[in-house]
């Protein structure tokens, strides 16, 4: 491998800038790697133990093998499985989710790779419809996030919008119900009656602003003993996905 491409693909690892340019980003372990769309992957790159060990899952792949020095110095983890993919990114249209879709998560400058992974995760499991984001939230595409969303990245329809009010106008011209999770909450949450619904959840320090939480129809709330005055911003849209799937389960 040349040092070119070994600056690229660290480049990939820690820019969102350089993904964005790309339109790629990395996938690490085994896991991430066999549950990849084929068709999405540009380049893999594997250790010779991992050659022996995974020949099954390589059967008719196009790869590389490196020393496994080098995978660590490409790696984003401290133990390597041995195995990292280049793949091409994804993200789906707007009018067409909304059209068909029944539960969307609406977020604002969320931070947290972390949180936002499991956003993507829970919201597979609760069968969110997709997950908007405003431009101001955490880059999708950081390693961290895409290790937490345990392959929901996939899978999972997710976009960016330039103009969170406009999307949320739009969703609401859609028939879409928006929920803003507010400590001001009128009603708790499982009080609400959901259909087709969109929740609103702001960033983990400052919440939502006041301008995106007026253009919800209603402000909820999730009930607090102790001396709690929120949750975890990935909890609390979990809350709120499995009550809405809770209540449409069929």
């Amino acid at each position: 491998m040349t040092n070119k491409k070994i600056k690229e693909l660290n480049n990939l690892r820690d820019k969102s800038k350089s993904r964005k340019e790309s339109g790629l980003f990395i996938v690490e372990g085994f896991k991430m790697f066999v549950e990849a769309p084929e068709a999405d992957i540009v380049e893999i790159y594997v250790t010779r133990e991992f050659e022996s060990a995974h020949r099954e899952v390589l059967n008719g792949k196009k790869y590389e093998v490196i020393d496994e020095p080098l995978m660590s110095r490409l790696s984003d983890t401290k133990t390597p499985q041995g195995v990292l993919c280049v793949l091409k990114q994804r993200e789906c249209k707007a009018e067409k989710v909304m059209d068909e879709g029944k539960l969307f998560v609406v977020l604002e400058d969320v931070q947290d790779p972390g949180n936002l992974g499991t956003i993507m995760r829970t919201g597979e499991g609760a069968g969110v419809s997709a997950v908007i984001m405003s431009r101001g939230c955490v880059d999708i595409y950081n390693p961290k996030t895409i290790r937490s969303t345990m392959g929901s990245i996939y899978r999972v329809p997710f976009m960016y919008t330039d103009n969170l009010e406009d999307t949320i106008k739009t969703m609401k011209s859609a028939g879409i119900s928006v929920y803003a999770a507010h400590l001001k909450g009128e009603k708790y949450y499982d009080e609400i009656s959901y259909g087709k619904s969109a929740f609103l959840i702001g960033n983990e320090g400052n919440g939502l602003k006041d301008e995106t939480a007026n253009l919800a129809d209603t402000y909820i709330k999730i009930p607090m003993e102790g001396k709690v005055e929120s949750l975890n911003a990935a909890i609390a849209t979990s809350i709120l996905m499995y009550e809405h799937l809770r209540q449409n389960r069929h």
